[in-house]
């Protein structure tokens, strides 16, 4: 009963996914959850206002006021006596209106009036749910506060297959668990500024040219979104990535290794810590053509140069401040760990290696080892979100001790 004593909004609005709503409903009940439905009027030609009215136990709402009687169906009340607004399914209109500030429903204008965490589960076939404009209205949600439960990945209604199917009832109730937890959760970190560093860094060989890697900047991104949630003031300075800025960071795009070390450097100066999870190239082109370099018959040598070591110079300046660093690895790890550890004075080594299957770039879990001077903690394949949270209790701990 995680979810004892919650009031919930569930809203559903016109897609096809709204039969999961019944199941979702459910759940959220089964939870503990007191659950008010709010329907689109559209909704209705897919699942009947009978079923969730029977599942939630409580009458549905779809009007502004009861055309029988002209009771008023209150917004501002909704929003008050929410902990939370789920809008499951979400259809590209919603999310559009959403981002828009329309309120031609009686869920909209709750949406518009609610104090509460919101929370939307998208569901629409492949190519709505790609449109650059559907995609800029999840961004404009995402940096209004507004949690995205991402769609997956499988057979649409259409017959065609790919994103945008609405999440499976239970992953919904898992992510409400957890907003809502974590919204409880003591801002253990209130006051504490941090740097995180994301990313792969770019170097330039000329203008259409470069020296890079995979690194997509996922696990330093789920870190500054986990320290952010504990109440700490986060500045993430990240290399180029497709990834949303994650929600009370504040995000310093850099492209190459220098701008990345300037960026490091003057966060760091005000900071309590710093988590080094950015790719960065450890060497450079030692010039950079202004002109395209054009393809001849011989081999074309690159002279390179080494770009400086972040994380070393911020070690060597950090006093009591905490500093984090990772090694990805592909042979002799622990060796390699172990001396990054010692020589850039970090506080403990998040390491991974390749060679772990579902470990590394790209992928959405991790499997680390934690390396400091007491010894070695290896954890299981996770999450990248709960390695962050694994992270941050280890900072936290580190400050409770100083």
């Amino acid at each position: 009963m995680q979810l004892q004593g919650k009031h919930i909004v569930l809203g559903i609005t016109g897609s096809i996914a709204a039969y999961k709503a019944a199941l979702l409903c459910r759940l959220l009940r089964t939870a503990g959850a007191e659950v008010q439905v709010v329907m689109t009027p559209l909704s209705k030609e897919f699942i009947t206002p009978l079923t969730m009215a029977t599942l939630s136990r409580r009458p549905i709402l779809v009007e502004f006021f009861d055309p029988e009687n002209g009771a008023w169906n209150s917004h501002v009340s909704l929003g008050e006596w929410a902990d939370l607004l789920l809008i499951a399914p979400a259809t590209a209109n919603t999310l559009a209106k959403m981002a828009g500030g329309v309120a031609d429903n009686l869920l909209l204008t709750t949406y518009l009036s609610a104090r509460c965490p919101v929370a939307v589960a998208p569901a629409m076939d492949l190519d709505m749910y790609a449109h650059p404009a559907t995609q800029q209205n999840l961004q404009t949600l995402r940096e209004r506060g507004v949690r995205i439960v991402e769609p997956a990945e499988g057979e649409l209604a259409s017959g065609l297959t790919g994103k945008g199917r609405m999440a499976e009832p239970d992953a919904i109730l898992r992510f409400t668990e957890e907003l809502l937890a974590a919204s409880e959760k003591k801002k253990s970190l209130n006051g504490r500024r941090f740097l995180v560093t994301a990313g792969a860094t770019i170097e330039a060989i000329d203008p259409v040219r470069f020296i890079s890697n995979h690194s997509t900047g996922k696990m330093g991104y789920a870190i500054a979104e986990e320290l952010a949630a504990r109440g700490a003031d986060v500045t993430l300075v990240s290399g180029r990535t497709v990834l949303p800025v994650p929600e009370g960071v504040r995000r310093v795009e850099v492209l190459s290794a220098e701008e990345m070390y300037r960026a490091s450097v003057e966060a760091f100066g005000g900071a309590d810590g710093a988590v080094m999870c950015a790719a960065v190239a450890d060497y450079t082109p030692d010039r950079v053509s202004e002109c395209k370099i054009r393809k001849g018959d011989g081999e074309l040598l690159l002279r390179l140069r080494r770009t400086r070591d972040i994380a070393a110079e911020l070690g060597a300046v950090k006093g009591g401040r905490i500093l984090v660093g990772f090694a990805l690895e592909t042979h002799d790890e622990e060796a390699h760990a172990e001396e990054k550890l010692a020589r850039k004075h970090f506080d403990f080594v998040v390491l991974n290696s390749l060679r772990d299957p579902g470990a590394g770039f790209r992928g959405d879990t991790n499997k680390v080892t934690f390396i400091d001077a007491r010894g070695h903690e290896a954890l299981p394949l996770l999450p990248k979100s709960e390695v962050a949270a694994r992270i941050a209790d280890r900072i936290e701990r580190l400050l409770a001790a100083e």
